[in-house]
C-alpha cells in the first residue's frame, strides 16, 4: 500500500514557510473566523477558490459540489449558506462555475453514467429551459454556455432560498454575484451585471 507521507512532507513545508513569513500567522488564524465570502464553486480540482482571487486561508467560506449547484434539497449545501450567513454574516455570496466542466459536459451526453445521473438532472433541466438557445450552438460553445446558464440558474436559487430571504428581510448587507471561471487562461468573469442585494 503506498503512503502519502509525501503530502505531510508539502504541508510541513507549507506551514513552515507561512511560520517563516509571519510568526503569527497561524495564532491569528486560530482564534476567529469572519469571511466576507461564500464561495459556492465546482469540486473540480483545477478550481482552487482561495488562489483564484488570491485570498488566505480564512477570508473565504467554501462549499464544492459538482457543477456549482444549488439544489432546494441538498441540506448540505443549504447548511453551509444558513451557517455562513446567520452565524459568519458574510456580505457577499459568490457562484462560481467553470468552462470545461465535467458536470456540464456529463449532461450534454446522451448515456448513463451511474449515480450521478440524478445530480446531472438538475443541469438537464437548465439544458431544456434554454433549448432553443443552445440548440443554435456548436458543441463547443453550447457547453460554455451552459455552464454560464447553469451558474446564472444557481444564482437563482440562491436568492430563492429561505436563508437568503430572510437575511434580506432583516435587512443584512448581503449580495450574490454569479461568476464563470476560465481555466485556460486563470480569469474570472462575472456573468451577472449587478450583484443581486435584495428581493
Amino acid at each position: 500500500m503506498k503512503t502519502l507521507e509525501h503530502l505531510f512532507s508539502n504541508n510541513k513545508a507549507w506551514a513552515d514557510a507561512i511560520v517563516k513569513e509571519d510568526p503569527n500567522f497561524f495564532k491569528n488564524l486560530s482564534k476567529l473566523q469572519a469571511p466576507e465570502y461564500l464561495w459556492i464553486g465546482c469540486s473540480d480540482s483545477r478550481v482552487p477558490s482561495n488562489e483564484l482571487i488570491n485570498l488566505a486561508p480564512g477570508e473565504v467560506f467554501v462549499h464544492r459540489n459538482i457543477a456549482n449547484m444549488v439544489i432546494h434539497s441538498d441540506l448540505n449545501c443549504l447548511s453551509v449558506m444558513q451557517f455562513a450567513i446567520e452565524v459568519l454574516k458574510v456580505k457577499h455570496v459568490i457562484v462560481c462555475g467553470h468552462y470545461g466542466c465535467g458536470g456540464i459536459k456529463a449532461s450534454l451526453e446522451n448515456h448513463d453514467h451511474g449515480l450521478i445521473d440524478n445530480w446531472l438532472g438538475h443541469i438537464k433541466d437548465v439544458s431544456r429551459l434554454h433549448e432553443d438557445e443552445l440548440s443554435a450552438l456548436n458543441d463547443k460553445d453550447r457547453e460554455h454556455r451552459l455552464c454560464e446558464l447553469n451558474v446564472i440558474e444557481q444564482v437563482a436559487n440562491v436568492c430563492d432560498t429561505t436563508i437568503v430571504k430572510n437575511a434580506w428581510k432583516s435587512g443584512a448587507e448581503l449580495s450574490v454575484h454569479g461568476w464563470i471561471y476560465n481555466i485556460e487562461n486563470g480569469i474570472l468573469k462575472d456573468i451577472i451585471d449587478t450583484p443581486i442585494t435584495h428581493e
